[in-house]
C-alpha cells in the first residue's frame, strides 16, 4: 500500500481509522479521549485538504497529527482538572495481554509512543525517528529502554507458563 496514491478521504477514514485510535490511546490511556483525537484528526485532514505523494505519506501525516494532538490535549488544562472514570466496559483482551498492556501504559510517554509504532505499526527506527523528530539512534535507545522496562515490570508475571 505504501507505494500507492493517497487515498480518498472517505478510504483513508476507513483504511487508516483504527490506527489513528489505537495511536491516540496508546498516549492518552482513555477510549473517549483517543476517539475525540480521532475525530479532531480527520477534521483537520478534511479542512485542509493536504496534497500527498503515496499512500505512506498520508499514513505518516495521520500519526505525525495524531502525535500531535494527542500531546496537546496531554497538556491542555483540562486534563489537568479532570478526575477519570472507570472504564466498565471489558477488554477483548486475554488477562495474560492485559498484564502486558497495562505495564506498556505505565511506561512514559516517549517510551509508549516507540513501542507503539515500532511494534504495532511495524515502522523502524529510521521511520519512527522521522516521525517523532528524533534521531535513529534516540529511538533504538528509547526502544531498549522500555524492553528493559518492561521485562523489570513483567519479571515473574509469566515463568509458569515457560
Amino acid at each position: 500500500m505504501d507505494d500507492q496514491a493517497a487515498l480518498p478521504l472517505e478510504q483513508a477514514l476507513e483504511v487508516y481509522g483504527d490506527m489513528v485510535v489505537r495511536a491516540a490511546f496508546g498516549m492518552v490511556k482513555n477510549r473517549q479521549d483517543a476517539e475525540d483525537i480521532a475525530q479532531e484528526v480527520f477534521l483537520t485532514l478534511v479542512r485542509k485538504a493536504p496534497r500527498f505523494e503515496n499512500a505512506a505519506h498520508q499514513k505518516a501525516w495521520l500519526l505525525r497529527a495524531t502525535i500531535n494532538r494527542s500531546k496537546s490535549h496531554l497538556t491542555s488544562a483540562w486534563m489537568r482538572h479532570r478526575a477519570d472514570l472507570e472504564d466498565t466496559l471489558p477488554a477483548p483482551f486475554t488477562p495474560q495481554e492485559n498484564i502486558v498492556l497495562d505495564a506498556v501504559a505505565e511506561l512514559p510517554l516517549k517510551y509508549r509512543q516507540v513501542v507503539y509504532l515500532h511494534y504495532i505499526e511495524g515502522y523502524t527506527a529510521a521511520e519512527i525517528g522521522r516521525l517523532l523528530q528524533r534521531s535513529p539512534n534516540t529511538v533504538l535507545s528509547q526502544l531498549a529502554r522500555a524492553r528493559a522496562k518492561l521485562q523489570q515490570t513483567l519479571k515473574g508475571e509469566f515463568a509458569d507458563e515457560v
